[in-house]
C-alpha cells in the first residue's frame, strides 16, 4: 500500500484527516490504517454522502402498496397439484446434479443471547443441545445422502467472527460435512460519516466501519470469488437463510424447484403474520414490482386493513428465507449494472476520536450515518420474482432476544411443537397438555428425517413410542 497515493486519495475526497495521527502512530498502527484506508471506495462513498447525509436519498416508490400474488402452502385444484409435484421432482433432480448451493449469512456475533461468540454456535436443540451451526450442517448432510450429490455450503462471516467461525467448524470436523464443500467469505464493511460527511476514526488507527447489511452480502459474494466458485462448479441456484432460525430447511426441494419451473430470478418464502404489530416486514405490490416493506414503514392503516373476509390485507411476512439465480447476483453486483441495487442510511450513535483534540467522544445522541444493503431489495430487480407461503411452525422461529417473544426458549418449544407434529402425522400417538401443547420434549435430527414424509419411512424400520418426559430421534439412537 503506497502511503503517498493513499494520502492523495484522502485529500481528493476531503478525507485528509484520516492521516491527522499518522506521526503519533507505530509501524503496527500505520499498516492498520492503511489496510482500512485502502479498504474505502471513495467514489462510492462521495456518491452516498451526497445522496443520503446531504440530501434525503433517493425517492421512494408512490404507488399504493397492494397485497401481492403467493403460491398457496398447500396446492389447490388438480393443475395445481399437478405443478407441485413437478416442481418438487424437479428440485430433487437440480439439487441431485449438484447445481444448488446453501448460502447462510451469519456475520453476528450472540452478544444479545448473552452468549460470547459466533451466534452461529449457539446451542439451541431441545435434546441434544446442538449448536445452529450443526442443525444446519445434519440438513445439509442429510440432504447429500438423500440426493446422492455433495452441496456446497457459502457461510458469510464477519470481519469480528470470521477467524472463531472458522476455528469452531475446524474444532468441529465441519460437523461431517467435507471441508473442501464449505467456503467462508466476510461480509463487507463501510465507514460511518458525520453529519458534514467525514468519515469517522475509531481510534487514531482505525476507521470507523460497520457491517453493510444484509444485502452486502451478494456484494461479498462477487468480493470474495465465490460467484466465481459457483460459476466453476456449475452451481445455478443459491438457497439464502440467516443463522438464527433453527427451522429453516437450508435446501427445500420444493422451493428450488417451484423457483426454476417458473423462471424466477429471485423467489422467498412468507408466513401470515402473528399479529397487526409482529415485527416484521411484509411483502407487497407496489408500482407493479413484488418488494418488502419494512414494519417501520408500513402505515398503522395498512397493517390493520382487513379483506372482505376478515383476513389481514398485508399479511405476507418476510421471513429471510430465499432463493437467487447465480447469473442475477453476478448481473446485481457487475461494476455498472443497471440492476445495482440500492443504499439505505441509518443514524445511529458511533463513538470517535475527535481529530482537533485526540479524545475519544462517546456521544449521547444519533451522530453518525451508516450505510447499508437489504437483500430483498433485489426482488423488484428480479424477473419473474415467485412468493410461496409456509406454516411458521414448519420453517420459522428465529432466536433473536435472552427471553421473551424470537428468544432460545421460544425456538427450543417450536422445534419439539413441529417434531411432535410430525410423529403425529406418522400415526404416533403424542401425548397432549389440556391446552394442546405436547406433554413431552421431541427432537429429531435431520439425519433420521428432513420431513414428516422421511419420518414415515424411517419409523417403519424403528417404530417408537412418544411418552412423557424426552424422545430424541437420531441415527443409531436408543429410544
Amino acid at each position: 500500500m503506497d502511503v503517498s497515493d493513499l494520502r492523495s486519495q484522502t485529500a481528493r475526497h476531503g478525507q485528509k484527516h484520516l492521516f491527522t495521527f499518522w506521526d503519533d502512530l507505530d509501524e503496527t498502527g500505520r499498516q492498520a490504517l492503511l489496510a482500512d484506508v485502502a479498504a474505502c471506495d471513495f467514489g462510492l462513498l462521495d456518491t452516498l454522502i451526497e445522496t443520503h447525509v446531504r440530501s434525503d436519498g433517493p425517492a421512494a416508490a408512490t404507488g399504493r402498496p397492494s397485497p401481492p400474488p403467493c403460491l398457496p402452502v398447500e396446492p389447490g385444484g388438480a393443475d395445481q397439484v399437478r405443478m407441485y409435484a413437478q416442481a418438487r421432482d424437479r428440485g430433487r433432480r437440480l439439487i441431485g446434479e449438484g447445481k444448488v448451493a446453501a448460502m447462510v449469512v451469519a456475520g453476528g456475533q450472540g452478544t444479545r443471547l448473552g452468549f460470547d461468540g459466533p451466534k452461529g454456535a449457539f446451542a439451541i436443540s431441545p435434546i441434544r443441545n446442538k449448536t445452529l451451526f450443526r442443525l444446519f450442517a445434519e440438513s445439509l448432510l442429510a440432504t447429500e445422502r438423500r440426493f446422492g450429490s455433495p452441496i456446497r455450503w457459502y457461510v458469510m462471516t464477519s470481519p469480528v467472527n470470521d477467524g472463531p467461525t472458522r476455528d469452531i467448524f475446524a474444532e468441529h470436523e465441519h460437523f461431517g460435512l467435507d471441508a473442501e464443500n464449505v467456503f467462508f467469505f466476510q461480509q463487507g464493511v463501510m465507514p460511518a460519516v458525520d453529519e458534514e460527511g467525514r468519515i469517522l476514526l475509531d481510534e487514531k488507527h482505525r476507521v470507523a466501519m460497520s457491517p453493510d447489511g444484509h444485502g452486502g452480502s451478494l456484494r461479498a459474494l462477487a468480493a470474495s470469488g465465490a460467484l466465481a466458485d459457483m460459476a466453476d462448479r456449475g452451481i445455478e441456484i443459491i438457497s439464502y437463510f440467516q443463522v438464527d432460525n433453527p427451522l429453516v430447511r437450508p435446501v427445500d426441494p420444493l422451493f428450488v424447484g417451484l423457483h426454476d419451473s417458473t423462471g424466477s430470478q429471485m423467489s422467498s418464502l412468507m408466513i401470515g403474520k402473528a399479529s397487526d404489530d409482529e415485527r416484521v416486514g411484509v411483502f407487497a405490490t407496489v408500482d407493479g414490482k413484488l418488494q418488502v416493506i419494512e414494519y417501520t414503514d408500513l402505515p398503522e392503516e395498512l397493517s390493520r386493513a382487513r379483506n372482505a373476509d376478515g383476513s389481514r390485507m398485508f399479511d405476507a411476512a418476510n421471513i429471510a428465507i430465499h432463493i437467487l439465480g447465480r447469473s442475477f447476483v453476478e448481473e446485481l453486483t457487475r461494476p455498472g449494472s443497471t440492476l445495482a441495487m440500492p443504499w439505505h442510511r441509518a443514524r445511529k450513535k458511533v463513538s470517535y476520536v475527535d481529530p482537533s483534540t485526540g479524545r475519544k467522544i462517546e456521544p449521547g445522541e444519533p451522530n453518525a450515518t451508516k450505510f447499508e444493503m437489504f437483500v430483498f431489495d433485489a426482488l423488484p430487480l428480479a424477473a419473474n420474482p415467485l412468493l410461496l407461503e409456509a406454516r411458521r411452525g414448519e420453517v420459522f422461529s428465529p432466536v433473536k432476544n435472552a427471553d421473551g417473544v424470537d428468544s432460545a426458549a421460544t425456538a427450543r418449544r417450536d422445534m419439539s411443537s413441529r417434531a411432535a407434529a410430525w410423529l403425529e402425522q406418522c400415526g404416533v400417538e403424542v401425548p397432549r397438555k389440556p391446552d394442546g401443547e405436547a406433554d413431552c420434549v421431541v427432537e429429531i435430527s435431520s439425519l433420521f428425517a428432513l420431513d414428516a414424509e422421511e419420518l414415515g419411512e424411517s419409523l417403519k424400520e424403528r417404530p417408537v413410542i412418544a411418552r412423557g418426559g424426552e424422545l430424541y430421534l437420531g441415527p443409531g439412537e436408543d429410544e
